[in-house]
């Protein structure tokens, strides 16, 4: 039987450098606080539990986890923030004497899955991530023996000039029998530079005792990088985004300039999928076969159907597409947008909780909100469906064939039958008849003998 695996989660950190009253590991990366990457990550090495250490601002840092889907998280305070060995000796009375630990940090969001099973494979009492950096700057050295075994983890401010020559770093990320980890941690003193308790120096200690920790080197050294201030956290978003446009690519999307794609969500693409420059994905995002996204576009959990095009400038969100539809340039379409097939929706259309059948228009000008449109419908420019009465939202359906001239405005709740048309320029509060024309304008007038004021 496997030895159950518990994910601790240091998260407690002020960062000072960032300059924010937002906690450090809810800046965002990728439109998704650093910490949802890391709990993301841990969750899919199927832990029996995750513990998350929170301190400074922790009741944002909870809020920002209050979702039904974040409940299996177990909180724990760190009241007095005395370095990171103290705060895993918080999470102790929660873990059981024969687990293994995982030790990660929420301001490391970058780490892989399969990085981290790598290092969960080694059976030794205790073991570390490592990285070999050609300049190890701010980070704690390996000490090694001639076995490469761990004899002592120092951190850069500590270190001797021999020591800080070493390149192997301490990612800060371990493994570790719960039962070994609980004594060590109870004799570690806080004999260093900030006057801390530093989870480090447990490595010492395992030597000590013959259990000398193992190092995994880390193949991507970018993996362990974090974020102590916004340039940080700007390089890291920039490793992300080559990440994800990387694999984009290598399914087959073909990119104007990866560069200038943003990923900020899950992303699904068919075969021949192109992206302009300047897109942006968020959510949920799926593109079938054909699909091409113009520049300056964003799409929030989308889904188009194959072979539709997205012109430049679009804001999309919510929108559900059948094949070959034709959006932009300059839509914008909320949620609830749901075209069926061939449908187009031109420049400066938007488009809320309405759908639209086969082959349907709307080319210029117009805002279709709550609406049911069928089959090859024609909405000329300047059409509106006139929803809200100040303090309800009311249906507006329009049935197979209708034609609406331009600058027509449907006041609803309203019914315009199959294969109605109505004329430009009408107000409707009342339904059109199917197969006739519908006027609802007022009665033009020519005033004789009127002239223009003028000025005295």
């Amino acid at each position: 039987m496997s030895i159950p695996l518990h994910v601790v989660i240091l998260a407690a950190g002020e960062g000072k450098r960032m300059q924010s009253r937002l906690p450090k590991v809810l800046m965002p990366l990728a439109g998704r606080p650093m910490l949802q990457h890391v709990i993301a990550t841990a969750r899919g090495l199927k832990p029996q539990g995750i513990h998350i250490v929170y301190g400074h601002e922790g009741e944002q840092v909870h809020a920002a986890f209050a979702a039904d889907e974040y409940c299996d998280l177990n909180w724990i305070e760190q009241q007095e923030r005395r370095g990171t060995g103290h705060a895993v000796q918080q999470v102790l009375p929660s873990l059981p004497e024969t687990a293994r630990v995982l030790v990660l940090y929420g301001d490391v969001p970058l780490i892989r899955q399969a990085t981290l099973a790598n290092l969960l494979r080694v059976t030794d009492t205790l073991a570390v991530l490592s990285a070999q950096l050609n300049d190890p700057t701010g980070y704690g050295r390996l000490v090694c023996d001639s076995d490469q075994r761990v004899q002592a983890i120092v951190e850069e401010r500590d270190c001797n000039p021999e020591q800080r020559a070493i390149q192997q770093i301490n990612t800060g990320i371990l493994q570790a029998e719960v039962g070994a980890l609980r004594r060590w941690l109870g004799e570690i003193q806080p004999n260093n530079a900030q006057g801390e308790l530093y989870l480090t120096d447990i490595f010492a200690l395992a030597a000590r005792d013959l259990q000398a920790a193992s190092s995994v080197d880390c193949a991507d050294g970018t993996e362990s990088k974090g974020a102590n201030d916004p340039v940080q956290l700007a390089e890291l978003e920039r490793i992300y985004q080559q990440r994800e446009t990387t694999l984009l690519m290598q399914r087959g999307v073909r990119m104007a300039d990866p560069s200038r794609v943003q990923i900020r969500g899950n992303v699904s693409v068919g075969r021949d999928v192109e992206f302009d420059i300047d897109v942006i994905l968020e959510g949920e995002v799926t593109l079938a076969d054909g699909c091409r996204i113009g520049p300056f576009t964003r799409l929030r959990n989308c889904h188009l159907g194959a072979d539709t095009v997205v012109h430049a400038h679009c804001d999309l969100e919510g929108v559900h597409t059948g094949s070959a539809c034709l959006l932009g340039p300059f839509a914008r379409m909320r949620p609830g947008s749901r075209l069926a097939n061939a449908v187009h929706i031109g420049n400066f259309v938007e488009t809320k909780q309405a759908s639209l059948g086969d082959g349907s228009k709307a080319n210029h000008l117009s805002y279709v909100g709550d609406a049911q449109v069928g089959a090859r419908v024609n909405l000329g420019a300047g059409t509106i469906t006139c929803n809200y009465d100040g303090a309800h939202k009311h249906l507006t359906t329009i049935e197979d064939d209708v034609f609406v001239g331009s600058n027509s405005a449907l006041v609803a709740p309203i019914v315009l039958h199959a294969g109605a048309t109505i004329g430009a320029g009408s107000t409707l509060s009342k339904p059109a008849q199917a197969g006739k024309l519908t006027v609802a304008r007022a009665r033009q007038v020519t005033v004789e003998g009127w002239s223009r004021p003028k000025k005295g």
